[in-house]
């Protein structure tokens, strides 16, 4: 085996952080950030949307540093730096020497999946680290077949479905690329089932939560499937998979590849677990990105191979230095990374990629449902409430405005708290629809802005006041809850 290229691995990785580092706290919160504190500061086993992983961390983090935004995504810098070296580890499993080691670190750094999402404390941050991680331990076990590799992969995933629980899904296309191809020994070790076992007891709390509270996590997966329709459903599946995984580079190494993996009898298990898990995701109407843990196994397979054998004149171009730095320049001029000032965001239509938008203006925001409460009169203001119809803005008062008694029906938020019985008017952020016919009144006062002419997904949401409850709180949130 080849020694590990440590120096150079470690100075991409590095790059990777500093790059990161330095745009981490140019503009401000994504919405979803902004969830993770919110959740974070309801602490529990589970979430209706999600395990509780993530909101642990951005308390930790939170706790660091209250309200600084480049604190908050140090994990997720750091997910990514340990997603380069790993892929690094992967390539030199594979047999790869040091260029294939920094082919294939190179790949995870220009790639806009991971430099995108790496900029973001996100879901999408975490797993697929989680993921490489435990396929890095498979192929290492097939090596070796030790098998206290098999273990630390059954404790790696439990830390995973903390996060997320499509690790879940990754095991269950493992068992049976195995069943289909070997190696069947791998199912005849003890190891395996010790390290499973841990995973799940892992899991209970979350599961106990779950089933508690009505499994609104299976709920959750429909919801995610209806929605897939923004990345262009089942068609657009495969598309915006090649772009994040970085077009050329990312699609060349990874068909370069899967194609080795397949013809490899000992590891073909592994190119089968790439497709059956690109299928599963696809079919269920999983998000493009839920298969970003599979491609640094690509990648590095397929560095490895590029380094063994010349590639095939019309793409021998592609796996060149060159292309990874004009790959690279073109990730830090696009919308991939926030380094263009504020106002280049102006004006600009919604679409999918510039989720940019969503880290601008929300304090302000804020500023206008503060303002809105404050006008109250003295005898409505006295036990008036804040409620919003999306869990972004909801999420956004309590980490800006604390001393509001908010609350929201959308998504997780919706489990956080119920408006206490004797409360009176409500300031009511968003559609007020879902619980307009229990008041006697409902009257437009405001609406949000953002101060920076940027068109993201909340700018413009009106405020009503909403007087005259006729129905009971537990009633209204039961109708209105939503995910």
């Amino acid at each position: 085996m080849h020694p590990f290229a440590r120096g150079p691995v470690f100075a991409v990785a590095a790059a990777v952080g500093v790059a990161l580092t330095a745009v981490s706290g140019r503009y401000g919160y994504f919405g979803d950030e902004l969830y993770f504190v919110a959740a974070g500061r309801h602490l529990d086993w589970g979430y209706a949307d999600q395990p509780p992983l993530l909101p642990l961390l951005a308390l930790a983090m939170d706790s660091i540093a209250p309200g600084s935004v480049a604190v908050l995504r140090i994990p997720a810098t750091l997910a990514i730096v340990v997603a380069v070296v790993l892929s690094a580890l992967l390539a030199r499993e594979f047999g790869g020497g040091r260029r294939a080691q920094l082919l294939a670190a190179g790949a995870v750094a220009v790639s806009p999946g991971f430099l995108g999402t790496g900029h973001l404390l996100a879901t999408s941050t975490i797993d697929p680290v989680v993921w490489i991680a435990v396929t890095f331990l498979l192929v290492r076990w097939v090596r070796t077949r030790s098998d206290r590799l098999l273990v630390v992969a059954g404790i790696v995933t439990a830390l995973g479905l903390q996060a997320k629980f499509l690790i879940g899904g990754l095991w269950v296309v493992v068992i049976v690329a195995v069943l289909a191809c070997g190696p069947r020994e791998l199912l005849r070790r003890p190891a395996l089932w010790t390290g499973g076992a841990i995973a799940v007891l892992a899991t209970i709390p979350t599961l106990v939560w779950q089933a508690r509270n009505g499994w609104p996590q299976l709920e959750m997966g429909r919801v995610v499937a209806a929605e897939s329709v923004y990345a262009g459903g089942m068609l657009g599946f495969l598309p915006l998979g090649f772009l994040l995984a970085g077009l050329v580079v990312g699609t060349a190494l990874g068909i370069a590849g899967l194609g080795w993996l397949l013809r490899s009898r000992e590891l073909r298990f592994l190119g089968i677990v790439a497709l059956g898990v690109t299928l599963l995701f696809m079919v269920s109407g999983g998000r493009p990105y839920y298969i970003a843990g599979v491609l640094p196994l690509l990648w590095a397979a397929g560095a490895a191979r590029v380094e063994r054998q010349r590639p095939a004149a019309w793409w021998r171009w592609v796996p060149t230095w060159p292309v990874y730095a004009v790959t690279a320049a073109a990730l830090l001029l696009g919308n991939v990374l926030p380094v263009q000032p504020v106002s280049a965001h102006a004006d600009q239509p919604l679409q999918i990629g510039n989720f940019q938008r969503d880290e601008i203006g929300w304090p302000a925001m804020v500023a206008d449902v503060q303002a809105a409460y404050r006008a109250l009169p003295p005898e409505l203001a006295r036990d008036a409430v804040v409620v919003t119809g999306d869990y972004w803005t909801y999420s956004a008062v309590q980490v800006f405005a604390p001393e509001l008694p908010s609350f929201s029906f959308a998504r997780g938020a919706a489990w956080f708290g119920v408006p206490p019985e004797d409360s009176g008017a409500v300031v009511f952020v968003g559609d007020p629809a879902p619980i307009a016919g229990a008041f006697r009144s409902v009257t437009r006062i405001g609406e949000l802005d953002n101060d920076e002419r940027v068109a993201n997904l909340v700018q413009g949401t009106p405020i009503h006041l909403l007087e005259g409850r006729q129905v009971p709180w537990e009633q209204l949130w039961a109708s209105a809850r939503h995910l």
